[in-house]
Protein backbone atom coordinates (compact mmCIF):
# COMPACT_ATOMS: atom_id res chain seq x y z
CA UNK A 1 0.00 0.00 0.00
CA UNK A 2 2.91 2.59 0.87
CA UNK A 3 4.49 1.79 -2.63
CA UNK A 4 1.68 2.43 -4.42
CA UNK A 5 0.86 5.73 -2.52
CA UNK A 6 4.84 6.32 -3.57
CA UNK A 7 4.26 5.78 -6.97
CA UNK A 8 1.28 7.40 -7.11
CA UNK A 9 2.51 10.75 -5.82
CA UNK A 10 5.82 10.71 -7.72
CA UNK A 11 3.50 10.16 -10.95
CA UNK A 12 1.61 13.10 -9.88
CA UNK A 13 5.17 14.96 -9.03
CA UNK A 14 6.44 13.78 -12.78
CA UNK A 15 3.25 14.85 -14.58
CA UNK A 16 2.73 18.29 -12.77
CA UNK A 17 6.20 19.19 -13.95
CA UNK A 18 6.68 17.96 -17.41
CA UNK A 19 2.83 18.61 -18.97
CA UNK A 20 3.84 22.71 -18.52
CA UNK A 21 7.27 21.99 -20.21
CA UNK A 22 6.30 20.07 -22.62
CA UNK A 23 3.20 22.96 -23.08
CA UNK A 24 6.06 25.87 -23.31
CA UNK A 25 8.22 23.76 -25.59
CA UNK A 26 5.15 23.46 -27.92
CA UNK A 27 4.34 26.89 -28.18
CA UNK A 28 7.78 28.24 -28.56
CA UNK A 29 8.59 26.11 -31.97
CA UNK A 30 5.23 27.01 -33.29
CA UNK A 31 3.12 29.57 -34.28
CA UNK A 32 0.44 31.28 -32.05
CA UNK A 33 -2.06 30.56 -34.48
CA UNK A 34 -1.77 26.77 -34.05
CA UNK A 35 -1.40 27.46 -30.35
CA UNK A 36 -4.76 28.75 -30.02
CA UNK A 37 -6.87 26.83 -32.91
CA UNK A 38 -9.36 24.37 -31.78
CA UNK A 39 -9.10 21.33 -31.73
CA UNK A 40 -5.77 21.55 -30.57
CA UNK A 41 -2.70 20.32 -32.38
CA UNK A 42 -0.31 18.67 -30.11
CA UNK A 43 2.40 18.60 -32.40
CA UNK A 44 2.30 21.32 -34.85
CA UNK A 45 4.91 21.66 -37.86
CA UNK A 46 8.05 22.61 -36.26
CA UNK A 47 10.00 26.50 -36.75
CA UNK A 48 12.20 28.52 -35.59
CA UNK A 49 10.09 31.89 -36.75
CA UNK A 50 9.40 33.05 -32.69
CA UNK A 51 12.95 33.15 -32.23
CA UNK A 52 13.85 35.18 -35.14
CA UNK A 53 10.84 37.68 -33.95
CA UNK A 54 12.16 37.77 -30.35
CA UNK A 55 15.90 39.61 -31.94
CA UNK A 56 13.93 41.41 -34.28
CA UNK A 57 11.32 42.88 -31.59
CA UNK A 58 13.82 43.27 -28.36
CA UNK A 59 17.58 43.86 -27.97
CA UNK A 60 18.07 39.78 -27.24
CA UNK A 61 21.82 40.32 -26.81
CA UNK A 62 21.98 42.79 -24.43
CA UNK A 63 19.18 41.33 -21.86
CA UNK A 64 21.67 37.87 -22.01
CA UNK A 65 24.40 39.96 -21.47
CA UNK A 66 22.70 41.77 -18.82
CA UNK A 67 21.34 38.84 -17.12
CA UNK A 68 24.72 36.80 -17.27
CA UNK A 69 26.55 39.72 -15.37
CA UNK A 70 24.03 40.25 -13.36
CA UNK A 71 23.65 36.73 -12.12
CA UNK A 72 27.36 35.81 -12.18
CA UNK A 73 28.64 38.98 -10.19
CA UNK A 74 25.67 38.92 -7.33
CA UNK A 75 26.37 34.98 -7.00
CA UNK A 76 30.18 35.59 -6.84
CA UNK A 77 30.04 38.39 -4.33
CA UNK A 78 27.33 37.03 -2.12
CA UNK A 79 29.03 33.38 -1.40
CA UNK A 80 32.56 35.63 -1.15
CA UNK A 81 31.24 37.89 1.89
CA UNK A 82 28.80 35.41 3.06
CA UNK A 83 31.64 32.68 3.98
CA UNK A 84 34.40 35.46 5.39
CA UNK A 85 31.15 36.40 7.64
CA UNK A 86 30.09 32.79 8.51
CA UNK A 87 34.08 32.10 8.94
CA UNK A 88 33.83 35.12 11.45
CA UNK A 89 30.78 33.81 13.47
CA UNK A 90 32.12 30.46 14.00
CA UNK A 91 35.52 31.25 14.82
CA UNK A 92 35.64 34.57 16.58
CA UNK A 93 34.06 35.49 20.65
CA UNK A 94 31.05 37.75 18.86
CA UNK A 95 28.73 38.85 21.45
CA UNK A 96 24.98 37.89 20.94
CA UNK A 97 26.24 35.91 17.87
CA UNK A 98 23.48 33.63 17.90
CA UNK A 99 20.90 37.00 18.27
CA UNK A 100 22.95 38.06 15.12
CA UNK A 101 22.33 34.88 13.13
CA UNK A 102 18.26 34.83 13.94
CA UNK A 103 17.98 38.09 12.88
CA UNK A 104 19.99 37.65 9.57
CA UNK A 105 17.07 34.52 9.02
CA UNK A 106 14.40 36.75 9.96
CA UNK A 107 15.07 39.54 6.93
CA UNK A 108 14.75 36.29 4.54
CA UNK A 109 10.95 36.44 5.65
CA UNK A 110 10.18 39.67 4.30
CA UNK A 111 8.46 39.71 1.03
CA UNK A 112 10.93 41.03 -1.68
CA UNK A 113 7.73 43.28 -2.67
CA UNK A 114 8.25 45.45 0.79
CA UNK A 115 12.17 46.67 0.27
CA UNK A 116 11.42 47.95 -3.08
CA UNK A 117 10.88 51.78 -1.88
CA UNK A 118 13.80 51.72 0.46
CA UNK A 119 16.29 50.35 -1.92
CA UNK A 120 15.07 52.56 -4.67
CA UNK A 121 15.86 55.49 -2.73
CA UNK A 122 18.80 54.08 -1.68
CA UNK A 123 19.91 53.56 -5.41
CA UNK A 124 18.73 56.83 -5.99
CA UNK A 125 20.98 58.57 -3.52
CA UNK A 126 23.49 56.33 -4.64
CA UNK A 127 23.26 57.36 -7.91
CA UNK A 128 23.17 53.45 -8.75
CA UNK A 129 19.88 53.56 -10.47
CA UNK A 130 19.30 51.84 -13.92
CA UNK A 131 22.99 50.43 -13.96
CA UNK A 132 24.06 46.84 -13.32
CA UNK A 133 26.78 47.93 -10.55
CA UNK A 134 23.12 48.86 -8.40
CA UNK A 135 21.43 45.86 -9.57
CA UNK A 136 24.20 43.41 -8.53
CA UNK A 137 25.02 44.98 -5.03
CA UNK A 138 21.47 45.02 -4.07
CA UNK A 139 20.77 41.10 -4.92
CA UNK A 140 24.06 40.24 -3.80
CA UNK A 141 22.97 41.14 -0.11
CA UNK A 142 20.00 40.30 -0.43
CA UNK A 143 21.36 36.45 -0.82
CA UNK A 144 23.72 36.96 1.83
CA UNK A 145 21.88 36.18 4.80
CA UNK A 146 20.80 32.64 3.52
CA UNK A 147 24.42 32.30 2.44
CA UNK A 148 25.49 32.79 5.79
CA UNK A 149 22.91 30.33 7.53
CA UNK A 150 24.26 27.68 4.74
CA UNK A 151 27.66 28.08 4.73
CA UNK A 152 28.13 28.39 9.42
CA UNK A 153 27.64 24.26 10.11
CA UNK A 154 29.62 23.34 6.82
CA UNK A 155 32.61 25.49 8.77
CA UNK A 156 31.44 24.05 12.41
CA UNK A 157 32.11 20.95 11.39
CA UNK A 158 35.80 21.63 10.55
CA UNK A 159 37.94 20.97 13.30
CA UNK A 160 40.02 23.70 14.40
CA UNK A 161 42.83 21.47 15.54
CA UNK A 162 43.73 21.62 11.43
CA UNK A 163 43.78 24.91 11.37
CA UNK A 164 46.25 25.48 14.56
CA UNK A 165 48.16 22.67 13.17
CA UNK A 166 48.58 24.45 9.83
CA UNK A 167 49.56 27.78 11.87
CA UNK A 168 52.26 25.85 13.90
CA UNK A 169 53.65 24.42 10.82
CA UNK A 170 54.17 27.31 9.35
CA UNK A 171 51.09 28.06 6.93
CA UNK A 172 49.99 31.49 6.23
CA UNK A 173 46.47 32.54 6.89
CA UNK A 174 46.09 32.28 2.92
CA UNK A 175 47.64 28.85 2.50
CA UNK A 176 45.62 27.66 5.58
CA UNK A 177 42.59 28.53 3.44
CA UNK A 178 43.50 27.63 0.05
CA UNK A 179 44.90 24.16 1.28
CA UNK A 180 42.75 23.25 3.89
CA UNK A 181 39.29 25.24 4.26
CA UNK A 182 38.20 25.89 0.67
CA UNK A 183 39.12 22.18 0.05
CA UNK A 184 36.58 20.86 2.45
CA UNK A 185 34.02 23.62 1.54
CA UNK A 186 34.33 23.45 -2.28
CA UNK A 187 30.30 21.22 -2.29
CA UNK A 188 29.10 24.35 -0.33
CA UNK A 189 30.28 26.50 -2.20
CA UNK A 190 29.87 25.28 -5.61
CA UNK A 191 25.91 24.38 -4.79
CA UNK A 192 25.04 28.24 -3.21
CA UNK A 193 27.15 29.28 -6.23
CA UNK A 194 24.34 27.73 -8.35
CA UNK A 195 21.23 27.84 -6.08
CA UNK A 196 22.39 32.36 -5.90
CA UNK A 197 22.60 32.59 -9.89
CA UNK A 198 19.63 30.33 -10.22
CA UNK A 199 17.69 33.13 -8.04
CA UNK A 200 19.26 35.85 -9.56
CA UNK A 201 18.55 34.75 -12.90
CA UNK A 202 15.07 34.00 -12.74
CA UNK A 203 14.59 37.25 -10.62
CA UNK A 204 11.92 39.65 -12.27
CA UNK A 205 11.37 42.34 -9.64
CA UNK A 206 14.09 44.13 -8.71
CA UNK A 207 15.21 44.68 -12.60
CA UNK A 208 11.78 45.36 -13.14
CA UNK A 209 12.03 47.80 -10.39
CA UNK A 210 15.11 49.57 -10.75
CA UNK A 211 16.13 48.96 -14.34
CA UNK A 212 14.79 51.44 -17.18
CA UNK A 213 17.00 51.31 -19.89
CA UNK A 214 18.23 48.32 -22.28
CA UNK A 215 21.40 48.75 -20.56
CA UNK A 216 20.47 46.90 -17.36
CA UNK A 217 17.34 45.14 -18.58
CA UNK A 218 17.21 41.35 -18.09
CA UNK A 219 15.80 38.75 -19.80
CA UNK A 220 12.71 37.91 -17.47
CA UNK A 221 12.06 41.70 -17.83
CA UNK A 222 11.49 40.99 -21.65
CA UNK A 223 8.96 38.60 -20.47
CA UNK A 224 6.96 41.39 -19.53
CA UNK A 225 7.42 43.94 -22.90
CA UNK A 226 6.70 40.90 -24.67
CA UNK A 227 3.51 40.10 -23.22
CA UNK A 228 2.30 43.92 -23.83
CA UNK A 229 1.93 42.96 -27.52
CA UNK A 230 -1.23 41.81 -29.11
CA UNK A 231 -1.44 39.71 -32.32
CA UNK A 232 -4.79 38.52 -33.87
CA UNK A 233 -4.69 35.51 -31.78
CA UNK A 234 -4.35 37.39 -28.26
CA UNK A 235 -1.43 37.46 -26.45
CA UNK A 236 2.11 36.55 -27.93
CA UNK A 237 2.12 33.42 -26.30
CA UNK A 238 4.89 31.94 -28.73
CA UNK A 239 6.98 34.57 -28.25
CA UNK A 240 6.30 34.37 -24.36
CA UNK A 241 7.01 30.46 -24.81
CA UNK A 242 10.47 31.23 -27.25
CA UNK A 243 11.32 33.27 -24.33
CA UNK A 244 10.93 31.23 -21.76
CA UNK A 245 13.14 28.51 -23.49
CA UNK A 246 15.97 30.69 -23.51
CA UNK A 247 15.56 31.79 -19.88
CA UNK A 248 15.38 28.09 -18.90
CA UNK A 249 17.59 26.79 -21.11
CA UNK A 250 20.74 28.39 -19.10
CA UNK A 251 19.88 27.01 -15.51
CA UNK A 252 18.87 23.53 -16.79
CA UNK A 253 22.57 22.86 -18.14
CA UNK A 254 24.47 23.31 -15.03
CA UNK A 255 21.92 21.52 -13.10
CA UNK A 256 21.82 18.53 -14.81
CA UNK A 257 26.31 18.11 -14.77
CA UNK A 258 25.99 19.25 -11.00
CA UNK A 259 23.34 17.49 -9.67
CA UNK A 260 25.58 15.42 -7.31
CA UNK A 261 27.28 18.34 -6.31
CA UNK A 262 24.23 19.87 -5.23
CA UNK A 263 23.43 17.45 -2.99
CA UNK A 264 26.16 16.97 -1.58
CA UNK A 265 26.86 20.37 -0.80
CA UNK A 266 23.41 20.99 0.76
CA UNK A 267 23.24 17.50 2.85
CA UNK A 268 26.85 17.48 4.02
CA UNK A 269 27.23 20.58 6.37
CA UNK A 270 24.39 18.83 8.68
CA UNK A 271 26.39 15.34 8.85
CA UNK A 272 28.24 15.06 12.34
Amino acid sequence: MNMKIYYFFSFLYVFIILVPTYWISRAAFSTNESITTLPLIYFPDFTYINFLNLYNQIPLFSYIFNSIVFSVFSSVIAVSLSFMAAYAFCRFEIKYKKIILWFLLLTIAFPEITTIVPLYSLLKHLSLLDSLVGLCLIMSSLLTPFTVWIFVPFINQIPTELEEASIIDGATILQMFSKIILPVMKPAIGALLLINFINCWNNLLYPLAFCATDDCKTLSVAITEVYGGRTPYGRPWDLMSALGILIFIPILIPIIFSNKTIIQGLTSGSLK
